[in-house]
């Protein structure tokens, strides 16, 4: 475990966006489904992704690097070859319900997807259970329903399938991106509230790039696959609005004056919700969109809000944070899934920032922060999860001194975080 320790800072200058973790998974997917060559330009090369990549050439894609063009170079194939050996997928969630339905695609033959601790609690049985509807012999090896996932080869059969939606739209976005290759038409039924659609348009928007039209009706319940294949192209993975939010509230809370450049309004990314976010608590924030930049300037004091998170459970931790600068609470809604990502962040957030003296009331789907009278030091356990982490590294810099636990995990999605913070004036040091 790796520790920092953290002083007081403020922040200020310029950086630029780390490329986007979630059109990078699907990027090397698709283009892992094509028979032809795709170029995959200013992809997010961190730990999650390489779990994409592995698991793709491990099915038989090749996939090439050149660090030099900033760019991967993938020639994929419609259906895979058996896997050589277990594919160890650590800690990417999105990795494995991707590669779960690709899996089925496999000739002949079983395909076993495990991950570190933390990826062996991820919930899978919807998942499964609408692969075993689409005649896909699909099992967890455990009653739990959890990793490890053995998925057996042969194909997809297609026709209806109803799966939950309440839990991850991962499981949405795994189906679409395989079922063009089912042998008849798939139809998706989604029971319940789909959770994070912004990221099944992700999902959409890439198959568009390479050729293919998922059509669906105005609530997001029903998506009908048609038959069809992956055209090769050339792709550019645009900035990542997840790690944009984290760093707008650093602004926010530690400017200064910094700006966030490298980013793109014209693909889906539900984050970018922090924009109307941070504005309606009175940050100070401008928005230059041709410009593809950001720029955030230190508040005295923001305003407290209520605000939905069904569809942007990423921004959990950069706005739980802001609370440190909040005049009254802050009441954010829609976070039961929140619970099912690499840490329950509900509670962790929760008990970690009643550390710095934070009062919070939390139920399994709504959280409630009060304005904070005096902020305190403390040792800020991030449980090895990459967004608490660097939210706790962001919300230490108010304080005098404090440390936070587990710097090692922000290479899941941000890997040069700490390289950032400091170029714009964090005071950091590593403990020994």
């Amino acid at each position: 475990m790796v520790n920092l320790q953290i002083l007081n800072s403020t922040l200020e200058g310029n950086i630029a966006c780390p490329p986007s973790k979630s059109y990078t998974h699907r990027a090397i997917a698709i283009a892992s489904l094509s028979s032809d060559s795709s170029v995959i330009k200013n992809p997010l090369i961190s730990r999650d992704t390489l779990s994409t990549i592995i698991a793709c050439k491990m099915l038989g894609a090749r996939v090439e690097e050149s660090v030099k063009n900033k760019s991967l170079l993938i020639n994929g194939k419609e259906s895979f070859d058996v896997p050589d050996n277990v594919i160890n997928l650590e800690n990417s969630g999105t990795t494995l319900r991707i590669i779960s339905s690709m899996s089925a695609l496999v000739k002949k033959g079983y395909t076993v997807l495990t991950g570190d601790e933390s990826l062996r609690k991820r919930p899978m049985k919807p998942l499964i259970s609408a692969l075993n509807q689409l005649g896909v012999e699909c099992f967890s090896t455990n009653d739990k329903g959890t990793p490890p996932i053995v998925i057996k080869g042969g194909g997809i059969a297609g026709g209806d399938v109803n799966i939950e939606g309440n839990i991850s739209s991962q499981f949405i976005s795994s189906l679409v991106i395989s079922c063009i290759y089912a042998r008849s038409e798939v139809t998706l039924n989604v029971k319940g509230k789909q959770v994070s659609t912004p990221y099944i348009q992700a999902t959409m928007e890439t198959m568009k790039n390479f050729g293919v039209q998922i059509n669906h009706n105005p609530e997001y319940s029903q998506y009908i696959v048609p038959l069809g294949r992956y055209k090769g192209t050339t792709f550019t993975i645009p900035g990542d609005f997840s790690a944009a939010a984290l760093m707008i509230s650093a602004g926010v809370l530690c400017g200064g004056k910094i700006s966030i450049k490298g980013l793109n309004f014209d693909y889906p990314q539900g984050d970018n919700q922090i924009l109307d976010i941070v504005k309606n608590m009175g940050g100070n924030i401008r928005v230059y969109k041709e410009k593809g930049e950001i720029t955030v300037t230190g508040s005295n004091q923001l305003k407290g809000i209520e605000c939905d998170l069904s569809n942007t459970p990423d921004l959990l931790p950069a706005i739980a944070i802001l609370s440190l600068k909040t005049t009254s609470p802050i009441k954010i809604y829609g976070i039961s899934h929140a619970r099912l990502k690499e840490t329950d962040r509900v509670s962790v957030l929760a008990s970690e920032l009643r550390k710095l003296g934070v009062s919070i009331s939390t139920w399994k789907d709504k959280m409630v922060i009060y304005p904070i009278r005096q902020i305190r030091n403390a040792t800020l356990d991030s449980h090895n999860d990459h967004r608490l982490f660097m939210a706790f590294a962001i919300a230490s810099l108010l304080t005098e001194k404090s440390i936070v636990t587990g710097a090692e995990s922000v290479d899941v999605s941000y890997p040069v975080f700490l390289n950032d913070l400091k170029r714009l004036g964090a005071n950091i040091n590593l403990l020994k």
